[in-house]
């Protein structure tokens, strides 16, 4: 099974689009990336999905796992 993502990613627009892994239109757009990072997190959260946030140049900056983290923290509490 495919693991499904959620970016926020510069738009050729401009402001900041909240796209679904592989997908050609965004979900949501908004003027600012903390708008499309405040939204987006809710959507990837409700999907269980990794959470992806990207720069103004396309780089990868950060991000977060809402479903089956590949990476869980040892500790338990």
């Amino acid at each position: 099974m495919a693991k499904v993502t959620h970016h926020v990613v510069p738009s050729d627009k401009g402001g900041w689009d909240v796209k679904r892994g592989g997908a050609q239109r965004a979900s949501i757009h908004t003027e600012t990336k903390a708008e499309a990072i405040k939204v987006g997190r809710v959507i990837s959260q409700r999907a269980g999905s990794e959470f992806v946030i990207h720069g103004a140049n396309g780089k990868i900056q950060r991000s977060d796992s809402h479903g089956n983290d590949p990476c869980p923290p040892k500790d338990k509490k």
